[in-house]
């Protein structure tokens, strides 16, 4: 990525090689791959370095907001900032679900997934008058109460860094997380 700089101030981001005019003169794309760096810069021409320093897990947060500049003859910098992907931890009238609330339906969606692979049982045991194995309708209802409670944690965290601890394992043998887990799968 370059930058062309006009009276020290940046004036165009070519993301790619392009042909360009500047002044009355015409160039073609290729001396952006031809031309040394001298070469473009005596045209106002820089390479842009962006930095990366303050990038934070795209998981949690946006890395966004760059802006361009140029100062004292070096290289234009990019500078990225990382904004939360939550508008607000308030959920009234957010018109865009933030991150708590993709959380949330990403364990209920767990959830979801676990008790249907084995609804056939509850629907089989419903219409036949049988009873569903006692191993199942323990582990149904565990995982009904680890979504609920996980659920709960992620409603009681009040900012991005503390959503982001739920999910940390600690160095125990198993190893856990604040978040929590879903029960295993009975075996009979």
């Amino acid at each position: 990525m370059w930058a062309l700089v006009e009276s020290g101030n940046v004036s165009t981001i070519y993301k790619q090689p392009k042909s360009l005019t500047i002044g009355d003169v015409q160039y073609p794309r290729n001396i952006f791959n031809l031309w040394t760096s001298s070469q473009l810069e005596s045209l106002g021409i820089y390479e842009v370095v962006i930095d990366n320093s303050n990038l934070k897990d795209t998981e949690y947060y946006f890395n966004n907001n760059q802006t361009f500049a140029f100062a004292d003859d070096v290289y234009p910098e990019g500078h990225s900032s990382a904004g939360d992907r939550v508008n607000t931890w308030s959920e009234g009238d957010v018109k865009t679900p933030g991150l708590k609330t993709n959380h949330k339906a990403a364990i209920n969606q767990q959830a979801y997934e676990l008790l249907l692979s084995n609804d056939w049982m509850v629907v089989k045991a419903t219409e036949t008058g049988e009873s569903v194995a006692s191993a199942w309708t323990t582990y149904r209802a565990g995982v009904r109460t680890a979504a609920a409670s996980m659920v709960t944690k992620i409603n009681a965290v009040s900012d991005v860094d503390a959503l982001a601890a739920l999910y940390v394992y600690n160095n125990a043998t198993p190893q856990v997380r604040p978040l929590g887990k879903f029960p295993d799968v009975p075996t009979s």
